[in-house]
């Protein structure tokens, strides 16, 4: 098996992010530097910044309701609160499809870094639905304007068209299919509304349903089957 697979299947992280740490020469394979595309097995001793990478685990997959305030990262020595902090859990998590610090809402967790990579590659278009309300009444074209798709200049691309609709006088539910930095946030400035409340209530087929913040609950069998069969694993 390839070393990124192998490394992904372990839980370690995702294969785009194992090449980035072969790359960077932190990862040995029986005490050698490993380069992009080795081979390894089961019997072999992996390495990562010198820690010893163990055996693949069995695929968990938690849904958690991230908190406003709680940071998704693993590196931040700067943020308050960490989702590592909030989710004490039997095996080691990442997420797919981070939400940033003021925004709340859906997070899967999951040891299986193949997952991560089908729910974070773009051109899969796995949907995800937010809730948001934003500091000024909505006026109809600002909906229109915003399910066309919307030039962002700081990242200079243009977002995909997405189903929106207005719930209330500030408030409205949008459904995108891509996963920018900060791109409702940013969507909203260029028509000069700001987001005041965040949620994302689901990914795919799988909704936050009764959870409250700083809840989580792992998949049932038949969740993670499907969630497994929708990405096409």
């Amino acid at each position: 098996m390839r070393l990124n697979k192998y490394m992904a299947e372990c839980g370690m992280c995702s294969r785009r992010e194992a090449d980035r740490l072969i790359e960077e020469g932190r990862v040995f394979v029986n005490g050698m530097a490993a380069t992009l595309g080795t081979q390894v097995t089961e019997t072999d001793s992996v390495t990562v910044n010198g820690k010893e990478l163990g055996s693949k685990n069995e695929k968990k997959v938690y849904i958690y309701y991230k908190p406003v305030g709680v940071t998704c990262t693993e590196k931040d020595k700067h943020a308050k609160v960490t989702v590592a902090d909030s989710v004490k859990l039997p095996v080691r998590v990442t997420y797919a499809g981070r939400l940033d610090k003021d925004s709340e809402g859906l997070l899967l967790l999951t040891n299986d870094g193949e997952l991560i990579d089908k729910l974070m590659r773009g051109a899969n278009r796995h949907e995800k639905e937010y809730v948001v309300k934003v500091q000024k009444e909505i006026k109809e074209e600002f909906i229109n304007k915003m399910g066309q798709g919307v030039y962002l200049k700081e990242l200079d691309t243009t977002t995909r068209p997405c189903e929106i609709h207005q719930t209330g006088k500030y408030t409205f539910q949008i459904i995108l299919t891509q996963g920018l930095n900060r791109q409702i946030r940013r969507m909203c400035q260029v028509f000069g509304y700001e987001v005041k409340q965040l949620k994302r209530i689901r990914i795919n087929d799988l909704t936050i349903g009764t959870l409250k913040p700083g809840q989580y609950r792992e998949l049932s069998g038949e969740e993670q089957k499907a969630l497994y069969s929708g990405v096409g694993l």
